[in-house]
């Protein structure tokens, strides 16, 4: 049983809502402040011993950084903020933590009571403002009852599918005085598959001529991720991961078969359509996994086994031959137990879809000094087994994904809601919470120059990730559609940045510019053994807008489906030199 302490009498509401995140085992806590929680900012003043507050300077930043916090620990992540346009800021790091299934809380500074309505100072209706964005939004407005809503938003959170929880705390409720006392965690055993579930996978399993094993989700445990790789390893499935769920199975594996998401492997989504069983565990099976919900029949032609922590998802677009509710590593556990079918029949299936990833990782011949696919690989061969990856969206974030192959003690921690300004602020708190780990964010021009200034916070709480920008000069994602759609008439899209090396040294960090392949690897290593947060600026092509096409690609197919022949140009068959750009290599 949890054990309930007495509380010593006349504790303020912010003391109470300090001791109530140190009551649920929140060890880190991530703010931007604001006078509407002073009481609260007091309270922590109190247990600084036991809960580390990290201060931020922008609040989108502050929810990224307890975002990834969650995702890593697969705890709350706790976010504080500001009433008003501090809220509106966070809203996007919830929206970030909903899409992903990452649990969170978000405490909110609110107006007080006797004020609502009346459009006071940043007023907002939070329950309204969030309904949408969050699994549950609450208002506390009498003290006595902090101990018993907190504990239910940290309930909540964790809960079928995880998620994010707003709790909004009134002003003047901070300051009153109430003798309660607090509650921690409650012991919930974890939703287990019913008794016929891995019986009945199991049979349908030995039917198959050609499975394929999807994994997604959040909340996996270092054992749970090792239960799901022997069972699916024993039964020598084909293995792809959700959309930036790479950190789920080892990249290097032969069972490894590529992730079905945004820039997936074309050759893997019609293997994926050919496909006589598929075994979706811990994804939703949402819009990037599926392509748009082009991958299946709706109606379950495909006969489709899906493991999920809520029911509710199960069968919320694609119908399943078998629904599984079940807690993903309590899953991954009777999997493991289940055994493996006697004589696959799928083994040559499993090399082929193999195969298939193995030859579209393979470097193309770029135009221009910098082959990102090359030097991406050399360094995955550098790095520290247990390196922690960030990435942003954008078309650059498919590189690493085709090319780099993610082992099975590395982190990957990317928003799957595509939120631009995600990796530096996840990278910090990737970081501060596990200072002892190497951390790597990927990070296109455009989304750095949204929250790159969190760099500052990670020279505030002293760690160091390495943040490597890769520079095109342009919103690379909106332009390939732009060109598709519209070739030749650029809008909206360039974009003018500054030296990156020189904004780190600014703060006096390393900083270091890579333009040409060779260059990379050192270029990182040296900004590792800095000690110092590190950026390293990649001038990658323009040209080159994706890892598969050129502009002139794009505007070459979109002439030819514009005269309405059938056959458009293929990939990399026009090239042209990226420009060159003046200025040193190193700060």
């Amino acid at each position: 049983m949890t054990e309930r302490r007495s509380a010593p009498a006349g504790r303020t509401g912010g003391k109470l809502l300090a001791d109530a995140l140190v009551a649920q085992g929140v060890t880190h806590a991530f703010c931007v402040p604001g006078e509407s929680y002073l009481d609260l900012l007091d309270g922590l003043y109190s247990v600084r011993n036991r809960l580390q507050l990290v201060t931020c300077r922008f609040e989108a930043g502050a929810v990224h950084m307890a975002e990834a916090h969650g995702k890593l620990t697969g705890k709350p992540g706790v976010a504080i903020v500001t009433r008003g346009p501090g809220a509106c800021h966070a809203a996007i790091g919830v929206h970030v933590a909903f899409q992903d299934s990452t649990p969170l809380v978000l405490l909110v500074g609110q107006i007080p009571v006797d004020e609502t309505d009346r459009e006071t100072f940043q007023e907002v209706d939070y329950r309204q403002m969030f309904g949408p964005l969050a699994k549950w939004v609450t208002q506390i407005d009498d003290e006595k009852r902090i101990p018993e809503l907190m504990a239910h938003a940290f309930d909540v959170a964790t809960s079928g599918r995880p998620g994010p929880v707003v709790v909004a705390i009134s002003e003047e409720m901070q300051k009153r005085l109430a003798t309660v006392p607090d509650i921690g965690p409650a012991e919930v055993l974890p939703a287990h598959p019913a008794p016929d579930a891995l019986p009945r996978l199991m049979d349908m399993l030995g039917k198959a001529k050609k499975p394929l094993a999807i994994l997604g989700g959040s909340r996996w445990t270092e054992q749970g991720r090792a239960d799901i790789r022997d069972w699916l390893l024993a039964n020598d499935l084909p293995v792809a991961v959700a959309f930036r769920r790479m950190g789920l199975f080892d990249g290097t594996s032969p069972n490894y078969v590529g992730d079905l998401g945004v820039g997936a492997d074309a050759g893997l989504v019609a293997k994926a359509k050919e496909s006589d069983l598929i075994i979706a565990i811990g994804t939703r099976i949402g819009e990037p996994v599926s392509q748009g919900y082009t991958l299946f029949d709706m109606a379950g032609a495909t006969p489709i086994v899906h493991v999920y922590p809520d029911q509710a998802e199960i069968g919320r677009v694609y119908r399943p031959a078998l629904g599984v509710v079940s807690e993903v590593n309590a899953f991954a556990a009777a999997a493991k137990a289940a055994g493996a079918v006697k004589k696959p029949a799928w083994s040559a299936w499993t090399k082929d879809l193999r195969a298939a990833r193995v030859a579209q990782a393979a470097p193309q011949d770029y135009e221009g000094p910098l082959n990102l696919a090359t030097a991406l690989q050399e360094l995955e061969k550098v790095l520290p087994k247990d390196t922690i990856f960030t990435t942003d969206a954008g078309n650059f974030a498919t590189w690493p994904n085709r090319f780099m192959h993610f082992s099975e003690k590395q982190d990957f921690l990317g928003p799957t809601n595509g939120a631009m300004g995600y990796s530096v602020p996840a990278a910090i708190g990737a970081k501060i919470t596990h200072p002892d780990r190497a951390v790597i964010a990927f990070v296109g021009d455009g989304g750095f120059m949204m929250t790159g200034q969190e760099i500052a916070t990670a020279f505030h709480h002293s760690v160091n990730p390495v943040i490597l920008v890769f520079n095109n000069q342009m919103y690379g994602t909106i332009r390939m559609y732009q060109e598709r759609t519209y070739p030749h008439r650029v809008s909206g899209t360039a974009l003018t940045n500054p030296d990156f090396a020189k904004f780190i040294d600014a703060f006096g960090g390393h900083g270091e510019i890579v333009e040409r392949t060779e260059e990379l690897v050192p270029a990182v290593q040296r900004a590792l053994a800095s000690g110092k947060p590190a950026i390293v600026e990649v001038r990658t092509n323009p040209e080159q807008v994706t890892n598969r096409a050129t502009i002139a690609d794009l505007r070459a197919q979109a002439a030819t489906a514009a005269a309405g022949v059938a056959n458009p140009v293929p990939a990399q068959a026009s090239r042209v030199p990226a420009p060159r750009r003046t200025g040193p290599r190193t700060r």
